[in-house]
């Protein structure tokens, strides 16, 4: 006897948008309420919100000697990255940084569309740490839907409140961790228990906590849509061989119920029944059958759904799927889908990727754990010093950038008999910078009228580091 077929589900409308009234200047919005899910994307999606924050979370309290293993002390004007001390003057690093991080998303968005959006961005992160917390407090998708329209209760009083404390203490732990970043985060907590927090610091863990609440428990998806504008221009670095989310029109059309294990050709009909379970799992809302939407953030939780009634149906899996368009259109096979993927495009952004990378680390290696500025004395240019030597007065900022203390010693070249006073090393604190000022001297009328080139040169006293600064020596008509 065949199985009794599926009852047909009444597919609730998700994030409907009504058209807007007479005078009206906006459309009404409809609240999304998704529909937890699993399947090997989802699991993907926890993975990463375990990682991220394990990270982000977890990092500032880990120490690296006797200091915080990452520190931005923007008020000292160091930045401490493990082993890595750096200075304002040390900006190229970031500026590489954020060109790999750009190449990176290039790249990444070039082979598989929105892969950060979907699975990193802090947007959907929050959003989904969020969205946990709100169905293990209110219920699944029908009983939040039915709590939201229910008449006032104490129930629904208790629910509401219990969630919005838990959202605050969470958004409030994310923006005390912030700011530990740029300050000490265990004299932060001290502060904080003693009510001693700085007034900056208090106002950034209120700005960023603010800002996770609203926009994960709030705002949601309308920041991946309206706010963001990846959405608008992920168009331009996409190609018809860039891997999307894709349903197979070809295979699910048309749309319709039919019994587990029959064949829907012979009824005329495609393998999509048209449960509508894919939108309503959908963070966004979007129906994907519709076709590629810039509101899709690749999440594949739609392919999770899918998937699953796919299964239950015993049909073959992959109607909803990560596809090319051109693969969609040919249909081609897996092996020729990702033959694809090597074109030439992706290997220009990996070579250029790859080349950034291994140049920023090779940098990075070989930089030196000293850095000098040098600055002329304004009050005076030149004089006459004492035994008829015509000086100059320079101040030069020495910073160490080791985990050791050092001691420098400084040299001058550049003219005939120049001399440099204090001539003993200069002893400077680990990670710290110093002051020094310098004398240069050369015999009374041996250079011409006019300004001369002159190099510091600073060694450290055990060899390791040595660094050479240009200066200029004025002599007076």
């Amino acid at each position: 006897m065949p199985e009794a077929p599926l009852p047909v589900r009444k597919v609730i409308p998700i994030a409907v948008v009504e058209e807007p009234g007479d005078g009206a200047l906006y459309a009404a919005h409809k609240k999304i309420y998704p529909r937890s899910v699993r399947g090997i994307f989802a699991r993907w999606r926890w993975a990463m919100v375990f990682l991220t924050q394990l990270v982000f979370y977890g990092l500032p309290w880990v120490e690296w000697g006797q200091r915080q293993s990452v520190l931005f002390d923007i008020g000292a004007r160091r930045f401490y990255i493990f082993g890595l001390v750096l200075y304002p003057q040390d900006l190229i690093y970031l500026t590489g940084l954020l060109v790999v991080s750009a190449l990176a998303l290039f790249l990444f968005t070039a082979v598989a569309g929105r892969l950060w959006c979907g699975y990193t961005c802090p947007q959907t992160v929050y959003t989904e740490i969020f969205m946990w917390v709100e169905h293990k407090i209110e219920g699944n998708r029908i009983a939040r839907m039915r709590l939201d329209q229910s008449a006032f209760s104490a129930d629904k009083l208790v629910k509401k409140w219990f969630k919005h404390v838990v959202w605050i203490g969470i958004a409030m732990w994310t923006g005390f961790t912030f700011v530990g970043y740029f300050s000490p985060i265990r004299e932060l907590g001290m502060d904080f228990l003693q009510t001693r927090m700085g007034s900056w610091e208090v106002f950034w863990v209120l700005f960023y906590g603010f800002a996770t609440y609203g926009n994960a428990g709030f705002m949601r998806e309308q920041v991946c849509k309206y706010m963001c504008p990846y959405a608008r221009f992920q168009g331009a670095m996409f190609d018809r061989d860039t891997l999307i989310v894709s349903y197979d029109t070809l295979r699910g059309e048309p749309r319709g119920l039919h019994t587990k294990g029959s064949d829907p050709r012979a009824q005329g009909l495609g393998d999509c029944i048209d449960c509508g379970l894919c939108v309503q799992v959908c963070p966004t809302g979007i129906d994907i059958r519709e076709g590629l939407q810039y509101e899709c953030i690749g999440c594949g939780l739609c392919i999770d759904a899918c998937n699953t009634v796919m299964d239950r149906m015993a049909t073959p899996r992959g109607l909803i799927r990560y596809a090319t368009q051109n693969s969609m259109a040919a249909r081609w096979t897996s092996a020729q889908v990702l033959r694809r993927v090597l074109r030439p495009r992706v290997l220009l952004y990996t070579g250029v990727l790859a080349a950034i990378c291994v140049g920023l680390l090779a940098s990075l290696l070989m930089r030196t754990p000293l850095k000098v500025d040098v600055v002329r004395d304004r009050t005076s240019l030149a004089r006459i010093a004492e035994g008829g030597q015509l000086e100059n007065v320079y101040r030069l900022q020495i910073m160490n950038a080791t985990e050791q203390t050092q001691r420098y010693r400084i040299a001058a070249s550049g003219m005939v008999g120049l001399v440099v006073w204090p001539d003993e090393p200069v002893e400077v604190e680990p990670a710290q910078s110093r002051w020094v000022a310098v004398r240069l001297q050369v015999p009374y009328g041996s250079a011409a009228a006019g300004s001369h080139t002159v190099h510091f040169d600073l060694r450290s006293a055990d060899g390791g580091a040595q660094v050479s600064e240009k200066a200029v020596f004025l002599v007076p008509r």
